[in-house]
């Protein structure tokens, strides 16, 4: 093996049966019935002996009207990590740093050190996690990539289109707004608008998250054509494939019966969040977020995770071994019940009783 692959051990999300699953981010709440309806008849009428068209030229007319802008600045990828490795395929390299603002999403450095390039680690506030601008935006003079992901994962903060136009202005190479998860986020969070002033800017979207297509595997980017070519030009053949394209254009044709449930999930999340917080007294810290996630800090975090696992049947994911994240729960924020069952359980943990 090449030694930068030799080094790396497998992307392991820690999956296992559960009866609530509040580990990997996805909107639990069920799919609108129209647009589960329109998938089912679009797959359907669907051949499958062709292969795709290459560049998905009908999906990607679709989102440029959506977000008004030409098809030539769409490309859409086999989720959005395929479109994360390419976008270091194509601008990274030996010599040629990526920027993060840790701790973050870690497939950036993982694919990072698979294609060799070095990674600028800027840490966060270990309290707040908050960055410091001025000193992102000086770490950004000297890196060929940037990301910075907004909202974070796991943090669940936001990084303000000023801050990325900045960090574009001072990166000599690419920035990219990972906004895998804007929807549940605040109006006028995204940074979509500075694409026009700043042709160095890239943003990555996803229909996993609130668009409940995270088992199509379907992502996305909006960036000027130059960059679109670049991504193109290194991209694998046929990567989406005809199903995935047929049922992204039905939820992108159904894409506002979707707010009910974002709708929700920020409900919830403010509701679990103060019912989390109320345990601040028995040692846990929760951080507010702007993500359909929390993340939560608590005594022996890796023991809990496992316990509730085990005696509550509740899955959530296990941050405490990573960098800046000693003792750290990330939990998805799923239907009232779920998220009612996971702060039970967590109580009970922490009063040290048994279910």
């Amino acid at each position: 093996m090449r030694p930068a692959a030799a080094v790396l051990e497998p992307y392991d999300a820690a999956f296992s049966q559960a009866d609530v699953n509040l580990s990997a981010n996805e909107n639990d709440y069920p799919m609108p019935a129209a647009a589960r309806e329109a998938i089912d008849a679009a797959i359907a009428r669907t051949p499958t002996n062709r292969y795709p068209i290459a560049m998905a030229d009908e999906l990607r007319e679709a989102i440029a009207a959506w977000h008004g802008v030409g098809k030539d600045q769409v490309i859409v990828g086999n989720g959005g990590d395929e479109l994360l490795f390419n976008l270091i395929l194509a601008f990274g390299g030996a010599n040629r740093p990526l920027l993060v603002l840790s701790p973050t999403f870690s497939v950036y450095e993982l694919y990072a050190t698979l294609l060799e390039t070095p990674v600028i680690r800027l840490w966060r506030d270990p309290d707040s996690f908050g960055v410091d601008e001025d000193e992102a935006v000086e770490a950004a003079r000297r890196a060929n990539l940037v990301i910075v992901t907004t909202p974070n994962n796991p943090t669940g903060n936001l990084s303000s289109p000023e801050f990325v136009a900045r960090l574009c202005g001072a990166c000599p190479g690419i920035v990219l707004a990972d906004e895998a998860y804007i929807e549940f986020a605040e109006k006028g969070s995204s940074s979509e608008g500075l694409l026009l002033a700043h042709d160095n800017l890239s943003v990555l979207r996803t229909l996993s998250k609130a668009y409940q297509f995270a088992g199509g595997r379907l992502g996305y980017a909006l960036a000027s054509p130059d960059v679109i070519a670049a991504l193109a030009a290194v991209r694998q053949p046929y990567s989406v494939g005809v199903l995935a394209q047929a049922a992204a254009l039905a939820i992108l044709e159904h894409r506002l019966e979707f707010q009910h449930s974002i709708d929700r999930i920020r409900r919830e999340r403010e509701r679990t969040l103060s019912a989390l917080a109320a345990l601040s007294d028995m040692g846990l810290r929760v951080w507010p977020s702007s993500a359909n996630f929390l993340l939560v800090r608590l005594p022996h975090a890796a023991e809990a995770r496992a316990r509730l696992r085990d005696e509550f049947s509740i899955l959530v994911r296990d941050l405490s071994d990573a960098p800046g994240l000693a003792d750290c729960l990330r939990i998805t924020i799923g239907r009232p019940d779920e998220n009612d069952a996971v702060v039970d359980a967590i109580t009970t943990i922490l009063k040290g009783e048994s279910q």
